[in-house]
């Protein structure tokens, strides 16, 4: 097995083969991070000197990209390359996609899979993952087990918003983390340092390190600093033969394997189909369907918020505790997520860089100041359209000289239409606590939650997807691909749990299909 991304899927899938008895090589373009460097990491995190790019090292021409369309897309803000990959820097939040999600009645085409295909593979993440959960979501779809772990209790701010949601009978559960609420599989739990994105300085918050560690232990062996130039194939261009890595000394290495997995996210991934272009595949690989890079889908940020007169204990807890999903199935819009956020608000440093008084007087209006904010975020779910897409900048190469990834990004008239309500509910909400709006993000401000969807769709007809319903790409027998850049349709659900479940998926097909070698 040759494995492209040491991140969570690449990570799982590589653990359960190399369990499996199975020569496994894993291939990360970044390097590894020393785990004893996390506290350093935060403390550069919260300094505001330090741009968010810099706190895991991205940036320069390694990373280089181009943005076009309507809306400028700031790839590098939220996404880390190195073993662990973006696991390192995300927020946690780990959901199911709700059944609707699968069958398209909540907008777009429907999946090839139904929840049911998948249910038994959640639950397998979770154990593996590690979720602090509660059955307590009366719209959550159907669980078979307990969560691994019991829920973290409500944050002092969620003690404010649960009386205004309940005189707007707004239903609020809590939020399934990928963190512990107790020791959990050899890892501490969660210690409060607040700093969960873009630094866990503790391991208690799952990233993608846990299993890289778990794969080596059973002999799997995971080369850092190696960035997958280009996929070769057979002379009939049906199966992969190598992928060719470079390595920092510039030097090129071919590795061959049987069989072979992507799980570079869905911004890499189609840039290196593209990248692989070749006289069989004039387009790039498994794009015979003209696909590849296409329905490029994220989830659109909807926020409202304010101050209250009133303690909030803001920034007390670095993750959300409280949300709803009341809005998610709808037949009017598409799925909204709601998020009740305790880390709304500047911080008191941002607040004194602004200041214009020093000293005793700065003192005072940060004590009289500081404290009271609060925010009703969420998660929108963007419609998937082919004009959205990943494609190549042959004018703009990286320090390899390949070209770079151009995103081409755009919203719709029905994103707006769903964004808009969002807010709608979000402000009754901060209105029912008499609070003062101060910012509103909505359609002609919103932005990406950094979740790259969609980029090699999956489906049944090999003129309209690029993946199978088991994620094997049609045009080559042995190339797999776990991301979410198989998603039909983005839902509004963080995506992190659907990619380790289909990477399980993915990783028993894969087992079955190399015993038969």
């Amino acid at each position: 097995m040759c494995i492209v991304g040491a991140g969570p899927a690449g990570a799982l899938v590589a653990h359960r083969l190399a369990s499996a008895g199975y020569d496994v090589i894993v291939l990360e373009a970044g390097p590894r991070f020393d785990f004893e460097e996390r506290i350093e990491r935060m403390e550069r995190s919260i300094r505001p000197a330090h741009p968010p790019q810099s706190v895991w090292d991205m940036g320069g021409p390694r990373d280089d990209y181009t943005s076009s369309g309507e809306m400028h897309y700031p790839l590098n803000h939220a996404r880390v390359k190195g073993v662990g990959g973006t696991s390192l820097h995300w927020q946690g939040m780990v959901m199911r996609l709700h059944e609707r999600d699968f069958t398209g009645a909540n907008g777009g085409e429907p999946w090839p899979i139904d929840y049911a295909d998948l249910q038994p593979y959640y639950a397998a993440a979770e154990r593996r993952i590690g979720v602090a959960g509660a059955a307590d979501n009366p719209f959550a779809p159907p669980r078979e087990e307990p969560f691994p772990m019991a829920a973290f209790p409500p944050s002092h701010s969620d003690s404010l918003f649960a009386p205004a949601c309940e005189r707007l009978e707004i239903a609020t559960h809590s939020v399934p983390n990928a963190r512990n609420s107790e020791s959990y599989d050899g890892r501490s739990a969660c210690v409060g340092y607040g700093t969960c994105k873009p630094v866990c300085a503790s391991g208690a918050k799952y990233d993608a390190t846990v299993h890289v560690r778990k794969a080596e232990d059973e002999r799997a062996r995971v080369i850092d600093r190696a960035p997958v130039q280009r996929l070769e194939h057979d002379d009939a261009g049906e199966r992969i033969e190598a992928a060719v890595y470079a390595t920092p000394d510039g030097e090129e290495h071919r590795q061959e394997a049987r069989e072979f997995v992507l799980a570079a996210g869905g911004i890499e991934i189609p840039r290196l189909l593209l990248l692989s272009a070749s006289e069989q595949h004039p387009d790039g690989l498994a794009n015979s369907s003209g696909l590849v890079g296409r329905y490029f889908t994220e989830h659109l940020a909807a926020r409202v918020g304010g101050t209250i007169d009133r303690p909030t204990r803001q920034k007390h807890v670095g993750f959300n505790t409280t949300e709803t999903h009341q809005f998610y199935d709808s037949d009017d819009h598409m799925p909204i997520k709601l998020e009740f956020l305790n880390y709304a608000g500047p911080s008191p440093v941002e607040d004194a860089l602004n200041a214009d008084e020093w000293g005793d007087e700065l003192l005072g209006n940060l004590r009289d100041t500081y404290g009271n904010y609060l925010e009703v975020a969420g998660l929108v779910q963007q419609e998937a359209r082919a004009d959205n897409r990943v494609t190549l900048d042959r004018s703009t190469t990286d320090d390899h000289g390949n070209p770079v990834p151009e995103i081409e990004w755009s919203i719709s008239d029905r994103d707006r239409a769903t964004i808009e309500r969002a807010n709608e509910i979000q402000r009754s909400i901060l209105e029912e606590l008499d609070a003062d709006i101060e910012w509103v993000v909505g359609p002609d401000a919103t932005g990406p939650a950094f979740h790259h969807m969609g980029t090699t769709r999956m489906g049944t007809d090999p003129a309209s997807s690029v993946v199978d319903p088991n994620c094997r790409t049609h045009d080559l027998d042995n190339c797999w691909i776990a991301s979410s850049s198989v998603f039909v349709t983005a839902g509004a659900m963080n995506p992190t749990l659907t990619i380790a479940a289909l990477a399980l998926r993915v990783a028993e097909d894969l087992e079955k299909t190399l015993a038969q070698w």
